[in-house]
């Protein structure tokens, strides 16, 4: 057996092509399929089943595309309400592709219905015996995270988790592969995810606390404990998941005129910048927002997390990173925006003004910063209170355009972890009549800097 890892890392998750040299089983694929199927092609096999482990709450699925496209069956839990034909699966309903067996498991937690799959193949050669694809069940470190069903639920299914990866362990083989979908960077994470690349399912029993913990009231307490803030468009993508999405569509549309992008700059629409925030910050459309597109950066998360969702967007950057960007978006059903393509803003729109705002470090704050002017941070709420700038106010961003009307009428000096989260606030506030100042400075810098700050005592 060989699996092929297809990695989506802005929104930290992974999908999993797994072949005998002949025939492919896929595991959660996201919507842009080509991805998978370049894979496929690459191994020389055909993809003959597509499985999910369960609906999901931060992508959407390309499972039932990808299927129909290859003549695949889509393996779906028989517990799910969903709207397209599919083949439903039960739990210990194991079935073959090609030398390889399939075992299904329940492993309620993440989701109510959730499955993992364990993987054998009798004859691996140098290959994988074993492997488990845990969706968000077991992760690297923790499990993912209980909350996105509804509060109700939350408490219970942190129970079901704790007994699910139980349960998962002890039909595996300690040798077995682990190969979870969420917890490189997902929100669907919870708990202290580890950053290892790869793990098994022994080295997990020995480490990951929710498998060491044996008290499970208070692992449930230590899981609830750590609940975080997630994304907002999450909650349009499991029911979209479950109607089936359609195919994403990935070109790059025909660049609007200068005269459409100005009317929709003066219509308040939102005109998305994807240059890098330094760039923005010293030159920029009036009314348009920044999101700087790089490698690494939390582009799509943001983005579907601030903005209000199904309005229209229009992206503004050089042809690269508008299809790039566009290819992630349709990941979380953000489809077909519309573009404005392009590396100098003033010649894309000249009729509407160019602004500025200025860009400091922490030793700029010390230097520059008048009395009451405002130190904002907009990092979340648990980072906030781990440690923060005497005095600062603390919108974590994705509050911020609900929360305008709450900060001083007084010059804002914004900072976040790094100055991504930073620099997309900065552009709201600007764009909304605010004086700002951009802090683009690591956090961990501050205290070197001189500046004073307020931590958190010990627990």
């Amino acid at each position: 057996m060989d699996v092929v890892v297809v990695e989506t890392t802005p929104l930290g998750d992974r999908s999993y092509l797994v072949h005998d040299g002949t025939v492919a089983l896929v595991i959660d694929p996201q919507r842009d399929t080509d991805r998978v199927e370049s894979a496929a092609r690459a191994a020389g096999v055909a993809i003959t089943h597509v499985a999910e482990t369960h609906l999901h709450n931060d992508y959407l699925t390309g499972g039932l595309i990808l299927a129909r496209d290859h003549g695949a069956r889509y393996l779906v839990n028989a517990a799910d309400k969903v709207a397209f034909q599919h083949e439903p699966i039960v739990p210990g309903q194991a079935f073959a592709v090609g030398r390889l067996s399939v075992k299904p498991v329940a492993t309620p937690g993440h989701t109510h219905t959730h499955l993992a799959y364990i993987v054998s193949d009798p004859d691996p050669g140098a290959g994988v015996r074993q492997a488990v694809f845990s969706g968000g069940s077991l992760l690297y470190g923790s499990v993912g995270r209980t909350d996105l069903i509804g509060p109700d639920d939350t408490a219970g299914l942190a129970r079901d988790q704790y007994a699910s990866v139980r349960r998962l362990v002890a039909e595996s083989a300690p040798d077995a592969i682990l190969y979870p979908t969420h917890g490189f960077g997902s929100f669907c994470s919870i708990g202290p995810a580890s950053r290892i690349p790869a793990s098994t399912i022994g080295e997990q029993a020995a480490t990951n606390h929710a498998l060491t913990d044996p008290d499970e009231d208070h692992f449930v307490r230590h899981l609830l404990a750590n609940i975080t803030a997630y994304p907002s468009y999450y909650a349009h993508m499991s029911p979209l998941n479950a109607l089936g999405p359609g195919p994403a569509v990935l070109q790059v549309p025909e660049s609007v005129e200068s005269a459409e992008l100005e009317r929709r700059l003066e219509a308040g629409e939102w005109v998305v910048d994807l240059r890098n925030r330094v760039a923005f910050a010293a030159s920029h459309l009036r009314g348009s927002v920044a999101f700087e597109y790089g490698t690494g950066s939390s582009f799509t998360s943001y983005l579907g997390w601030v903005l209000p969702w199904n309005q229209p967007l229009t992206l503004l950057g050089a042809h690269d990173d508008v299809e790039k960007a566009i290819r992630d978006l349709a990941r979380i059903g953000i489809d077909s925006p519309d573009a404005a393509v392009g590396d100098d803003p003033g010649a894309l729109a000249p009729a509407t003004a160019l602004v500025q705002y200025p860009i400091t470090d922490w030793a700029g704050l010390e230097r520059d910063r008048a009395s009451g002017e405002t130190v904002l941070d907009v990092r979340r709420t648990e980072e906030f209170s781990a440690s923060h700038v005497l005095g600062a106010v603390n919108v974590p961003l994705h509050e911020l355009l609900l929360r305008l009307d709450e900060l001083p009428d007084s010059r804002i000096w914004v900072h976040c972890t790094s100055g991504y989260r930073a620099s997309v606030a900065a552009s709201l506030l600007h764009r909304a009549g605010r004086s700002v100042v951009l802090i683009d400075a690591l956090f961990r810098e501050a205290a070197h800097a001189g500046v004073e700050l307020v931590s958190a005592a010990p627990a």
